[in-house]
């Protein structure tokens, strides 16, 4: 890929936050957050490219990889821009640390406006997608998640989700398990795509303890701009 090409994106990113220690950014959907098979450019090499050029750094740019969301989805990630805070963002992630707000617009409404689900996820590697159990089977990982209702529209119901565990596809498995897949998700059981690719959930908030400065910090991101995110908000 052209370097005019990285100069771009990286001029597209939206940052949220940033400070000598990290730097947060709204993804977009059809990103790719590291590197994968595809040898797409991934969102973390615009990131470094951003900082290059904002700070005039010489050499290559340290960034750490903390967290990822699914190419298909938007919302807030945050990179670690030192070592030291990114083995204390590991950390705070793995001790389970972080609060992860969703939000998502779905088909139907759920049977509850507010619920918790509990569910044994599956994964199918081949097919790149996990199976809901309401039981544990083998090779299953217990998987929960809080929802409450936000809005209802005429043909979709915003859901506010707090993420208790970080699983494979959780939120698209569990939701589409009690009827209510997220729009354009195909894997899941939504009958149709969306143009971009997208499907219509976004990690709105993230929030945990600064792992230098110890102060309390939340990471807000906006959802896309498009005429059904606008009808929700």
């Amino acid at each position: 890929m052209s370097a005019d090409k990285i100069t771009s994106n990286a001029a597209n990113l939206q940052v949220i936050y940033e400070d000598n220690h990290l730097i947060a950014v709204n993804k977009r959907v059809g990103d790719i957050v590291q590197g994968d098979k595809t040898g797409d450019l991934p969102l973390s090499e615009h990131v470094k490219d951003y900082i290059k050029k904002e700070y005039n750094k010489p050499g290559d740019v340290f960034l750490g990889v903390i967290h990822r969301l699914d190419r298909p989805t938007s919302g807030v990630v945050v990179f670690a821009r030192t070592s030291k805070a990114l083995s204390r963002m590991n950390r705070l992630f793995a001790e389970k640390e972080t609060e992860k707000i969703y939000w998502a617009i779905v088909k139907n409404q759920p049977k509850n406006k507010i619920d918790t689900l509990v569910n044994w996820l599956k994964r199918n590697h081949k097919q790149n997608k996990s199976y809901a159990y309401p039981s544990e089977i083998p090779d299953s990982k217990r998987a929960e998640l809080d929802y409450s209702v936000l809005k209802e529209l005429d043909r979709y119901t915003l859901l506010e989700i707090n993420l208790k565990t970080g699983r494979h596809h959780q939120i698209r498995a569990q939701l589409a398990a009690i009827g209510c897949p997220i729009k354009g998700d195909l894997k899941y059981g939504f009958d149709r795509s969306n143009p971009d690719g997208g499907i219509h959930l976004h990690a709105r908030k993230l929030s945990f303890n600064h792992p230098v400065k110890k102060e309390p910090l939340n990471l807000i991101a906006a959802p896309p701009a498009d005429p059904l995110w606008n009808a929700c908000l």
